[in-house]
């Protein structure tokens, strides 16, 4: 349910809540803003009088930038496992299969099947090299035990492309009040975008006007108020980079 403030309550959550969320803010004149979130749920401690093996497991999600080492966790690994198996999606699909290692009294086989960047570790644990936005997905294991048991978890892996400072364009630095109009541009590729006047975050006026991904913003007529030093914030759930400051000044 959402509460009165907007915020989302999650009741009797479990491991398989676990991942990311996204939230869309609607403010008037059809404008809107994103922002992401990620949750993470582990067996309670306090469940220490039930046998470890009755606990699922999980893969941690993980949200990092692109070009990173990323080492995908699993929580409760039973510690007779013989051998792991991991895939790219929410299913065991031999057609996506990441990479895999299965030890047996008599011989060890493993070996890469997705890029060729991938390895597991001795934990189980799958590592990914370099990671890219195409990384980003949902990613299964199969922990294969003695007798031909086995369980199966899965997690996220959320990619963000690495942010560099975004640049802000103006039609003109000097307008007239009541008579012109000013265009700022902002200039920046994969990220979220905020404005930014004299340092604090832009008042929505009935006179701005933004686009749909926010990247330009229209100033119809411009009000002597609206004189002072703005900015662009390029944004993910990783970071923030903000424009070099533009200087409006308003002739009246």
């Amino acid at each position: 349910m959402i509460t009165d403030d907007g915020s989302l309550l999650l009741k009797n959550v479990t491991v398989k809540d676990t991942g990311m969320y996204t939230v869309v803010v609607h403010l008037p004149d059809s404008k809107t803003e994103t922002a992401f979130g990620r949750l993470d749920v582990f067996v309670s401690l306090l469940t220490f009088w039930s046998p470890p093996t009755t606990a699922e497991i999980h893969v941690v999600s993980v949200y990092t930038a692109q070009g990173k080492n990323v080492l995908l966790r699993i929580v409760n690994v039973p510690p007779e496992a013989v051998g792991f198996a991991w895939y790219k999606g929410n299913t065991v699909d031999p057609n996506n299969i990441v990479a895999f290692s299965i030890t047996t009294p008599s011989d060890h086989v493993s070996g890469p099947g997705y890029k060729g960047a991938e390895m597991i570790t001795d934990d189980g644990f799958l590592l990914l090299k370099n990671v890219s936005m195409e990384d980003t997905g949902a990613y299964t294991v199969v922990v294969y035990l003695p007798d031909s048991e086995k369980q199966i978890g899965s997690g996220v892996l959320q990619v963000f492309e690495h942010l560099t400072g975004p640049i802000l364009v103006a039609s003109n630095n000097r307008v007239r009040e009541n008579e012109d109009r000013v265009v700022l541009t902002c200039f920046t590729r994969g990220a979220s975008v905020r404005w930014l006047f004299n340092d604090m975050y832009l008042p929505s006026r009935n006179r701005m006007t933004l686009t749909r991904d926010h990247k330009r913003l229209t100033i119809n007529p411009v009000k002597r108020e609206d004189a002072g030093v703005y900015k662009c914030r390029a944004w993910n759930a990783m970071k923030w980079v903000d424009s070099r400051p533009f200087e409006l000044h308003v002739l009246h």
